[in-house]
């Protein structure tokens, strides 16, 4: 990168020419041909409590600073929190048979400045580690960039949280450090990983996601030939 100084020599941040923001997202819903986002509402508790049930001892919601659910009623309940807060909150469902098979969110929502950030990311089993699993952030990524106008796209997780720093190295995000004693979170100290990708990145990471996503990329049992990461690396996508 070339840096600019200005009349008293000092360096200064590159200019973003005609930058005026970008555009809040107002719950549109995202269609794939897996899976379709919709903005969650309380009409999806009994299905996302469906859902979550096949977590049994309830390790997905370690992490989590709610759940896991006892019942329909403390779902219903954490949703209510969810609409009266500034993030975004999808409902994912299978794009063939409706089904409800987990949530996501926008969240550090900043259109001044251009940022956004997915997160609140619960999939149930049914959804984890499938096509639909992918698809789902690439739609989020893509409204995000090309919809909304976003030149920053984070993602933090608790730094412990292995399955999910994964999932971000995997996606095309640049680790960018650990904030310590971020958080409290259920008692107990977060540490939280930050993950980034910008907007001059995302070209090429497209490309890849639909390379990876595409049919010829998948046997008739639904197995992958290649793994995302060769498409990134045939792309030129670099993350560190």
């Amino acid at each position: 990168m070339i840096l600019e100084t200005n009349a008293l020599g000092q360096p200064i941040g590159t200019e973003v020419p005609g930058w005026e923001g970008a555009a809040a997202p107002e719950g549109t819903e995202l269609a794939g041909a897996h899976v379709v986002l919709r903005p969650l509402t309380q009409h999806d508790a009994p299905d996302l409590f469906e859902a979550y049930g096949a977590d049994k001892d309830g390790a997905d919601a370690t992490y989590l600073p709610y759940g896991p659910y006892e019942n329909v009623a403390a779902l219903s309940r954490q949703i209510t929190d969810f609409s009266v807060g500034p993030d975004l909150f999808y409902c994912i469902r299978d794009a063939r048979t409706d089904q409800a098979l987990g949530q996501a969110s926008y969240l550090r929502i900043n259109p001044e400045a251009g940022s956004i950030e997915v997160g609140n990311i619960q999939y149930g089993r049914a959804l984890q580690r499938t096509r639909g699993a992918t698809e789902a952030m690439v739609l989020m990524m893509a409204h995000a960039f090309d919809d909304l106008g976003y030149r920053r796209y984070e993602w933090k997780c608790n730094a412990l949280n292995a399955p999910s720093c994964r999932a971000a190295e995997r996606l095309g995000f640049t680790y960018e450090g650990t904030h310590r004693q971020a958080l409290v979170v259920k008692g107990r100290n977060r540490d939280t990983a930050w993950y980034s990708i910008l907007d001059c990145e995302w070209p090429a990471l497209k490309a890849a996601f639909a390379s990876w996503l595409d049919d010829n990329n998948f046997d008739a049992e639904g197995r992958q030939k290649r793994p995302l990461s060769h498409f990134r690396e045939e792309k030129g996508v670099i993350s560190a």
